[in-house]
């Protein structure tokens, strides 16, 4: 018999007051007596903010999403909202995703802002997350809401803040709110909703929104190109389908292959296992279709819409799913060429990553004399710059993790335009009998060919989180010397805020939020970060090698040179 701890029977019988519903404190009485140790990981610890907001299990206690963990987010961001903005009447604006319990869950979270005299702007239906990034800022709100768990498995959900400017809630701010919404008891939810503030939005935002898309993702690209280009588009069941079709139309881009078997929102998932663009399995259908028809290009977005996943047809002709390192170079290098070409580098511009994503992004912002700033993972330190440099125009810019956004017009990752955007570079590459892939390659040839892996290493629940963190505290206090034979010269520590030279012993501040963060560079150009995931129980490894090519002839070669480089480094560090 499993005995729970005092202090976690003490977060338990909280739960077993009045505020709470019958059917709550029933299902908690049970669980005690027949399922102790999963009650113990429901109410161990509350739910934390990430990097990605706060995020999942659905399910009953402290550490999982319901209406109670909501309605307190809730309570308490009304709260500070109220004092904040003394002289006005907030405004907030909701979206949620394809999820199981998402549209009742944003009920709720609407009902408590409005029993709280705040107005509310509720998408009448699912929508994708970076609409709801446009839609605040285009209804003058002062808060964004959006309830999904991006690409976790289908037992989870989430709740994202996003302030005025239409980013994620960054420090200070995110840390008054926090300490604001844990303050807060949970008798203080006021669930009683008042109707009259409460107003549901749907067609006449998107069709603002998709104008808007266009005419960021649009580059001149002409009318035959683009009725020669031939798509494969999957949603995975989620929110993407209600605007990336009607975008790709509207933008002039007539060959789109939708997969049917995914095109229905459903918060189970039912053809994948992992709804993750960035695992191939999960475009697996979608490749299938697109050698049926022959397709130029393959794109897939996540359950939210804001990350998208992107294959093109290699040199041998065969479809191959690029990672989003891949992709944001696509991107990035065609953003600098269009402003090149328009002649609007004038030294105030600039693109964004971080820093775990790949080092060619710096390297492409130096071809051009723009300036590449990067950040902590994640896209609210992206959002963030464009708000703190706002005497500078951002081009556009991206991470690792299968996301980008093209200028500022949304403040988050935004796979509606980058989908948009990935058919514009296809288009063009093709009309001039290139394609996406050798203009990749292209790439490599004029700035060094920088090949990237992510291994994931899952540890769930309680003694999963001890083990990661141990994991940290050891890579801290024994720092790696070499990585596969290569000497290590220099590391960055992220929550200590250091970086320490390992030639001269020089050390130097980091000016960014601390976190926890460690990156290895060694003599011979490889990089390898840690990095524990703030959405999932996870640990992650982010390995980077690079190489000169010479020539497109040599490709194959460097990347088999390139992979086995990394599958030494893997081995090294035992992470296979």
């Amino acid at each position: 018999m499993i005995k729970i701890e005092p202090n976690i029977l003490e977060r338990i019988n909280t739960w077993l007051t009045p505020s709470f519903d019958a059917e709550t404190q029933e299902f908690i009485k049970n669980s005690i007596a027949h399922n102790p140790q999963e009650i113990q990981e429901s109410f161990y610890k509350d739910l934390e903010f990430g990097t990605g907001g706060m995020r999942g299990v659905m399910g009953v206690g402290t550490n999982r999403i319901n209406k109670y963990t909501l309605g307190r987010a809730t309570q308490g961001l009304s709260d500070y909202m109220l004092s904040y903005f003394p002289k006005e009447t907030p405004k907030v604006a909701i979206a949620y995703d394809c999820r199981h319990n998402s549209k009742s869950l944003a009920k709720i979270v609407a009902d408590v802002f409005s029993a709280n005299g705040i107005e509310v702007f509720l998408f009448e239906d699912l929508r994708p997350t970076p609409e709801l990034s446009f839609a605040l800022k285009h209804l003058k709100c002062h808060c964004g809401i959006v309830l999904t768990a991006s690409h976790n498995p289908p037992e989870y959900n989430g709740y994202k803040v996003y302030w005025q400017d239409g980013g994620q809630l960054v420090p200070p701010q995110d840390n008054d709110i926090v300490n604001k919404i844990n303050a807060t008891p949970y008798s203080n939810i006021k669930f009683k909703s008042n109707s009259s503030l409460i107003h549901y939005i749907g067609k006449d935002v998107d069709e603002v929104f998709i104008n808007a898309s266009i005419k960021s993702g649009s580059f001149n690209t002409p009318k035959a190109a683009k009725d020669n280009l031939t798509i494969v588009f999957t949603s995975l069941h989620g929110t993407s389908i209600t605007l990336v079709p009607e975008t790709l139309k509207k933008a002039g881009y007539k060959n789109v292959h939708i997969v049917k078997e995914q095109e229905v929102p459903n918060g189970d998932f039912p053809t994948v296992k992992s709804p993750n663009p960035e695992e191939p399995a999960a475009l697996k259908m979608a490749l299938e279709l697109a050698n049926k028809v022959n397709a130029d290009i393959v794109i897939g977005t996540d359950p939210d819409c804001d990350r998208l996943g992107v294959a093109v047809r290699n040199l041998n002709g065969e479809l191959e799913l690029l990672n989003g390192n891949q992709t944001m170079i696509m991107m990035t290098d065609f953003l600098l060429k269009q402003w090149k070409a328009d002649d609007k580098i004038k030294g105030k511009e600039f693109i964004a990553s971080t820093i775990v994503s790949t080092p060619m992004m710096s390297v492409l912002g130096n071809a051009y004399n723009v300036e590449c700033k990067i950040v902590l993972t994640g896209f609210k330190w992206i959002a963030k710059l464009i708000k703190d440099y706002n005497q500078l125009d951002f081009i556009g810019g991206g991470e690792e993790s299968f996301g980008f956004m093209v200028g500022d017009f949304v403040r988050d990752k935004d796979a509606v335009t980058a989908t948009l955007l990935a058919c514009e570079i296809a288009a063009q590459a093709k009309a001039k009998d290139s394609s996406f892939f050798k203009e990749l390659i292209e790439l490599y040839i004029q700035h060094g060919y920088y090949r990237e892996r992510l291994i994931s290493i899952t540890k769930k629940g309680i003694e999963g989180a001890q083990e990661i963190q141990q994991m940290m505290i050891d890579a801290r206090e024994n720092p790696l010397t070499q990585v596969n034979g290569s000497k290590v010269i220099k590391i960055e520590d992220y929550e200590l805020s250091i970086v320490k030279n390992m030639i001269t012993g020089k050390e130097e501040a980091i000016h960014v939020p601390k976190s926890n963060v460690l990156i290895y560079y060694t003599e011979d150009g490889s990089k390898v970060a840690l990095r524990p995931s703030g959405t999932e129980p996870k640990i992650k490894f982010y390995i980077s090698a690079n190489s000169k090519l010479n020539n497109a002839s040599e490709f194959n070669k460097t990347s088999t040179e390139l992979e086995a480089k990394i599958d030494a480094i893997v081995k090294d560090m035992k992470l296979n």
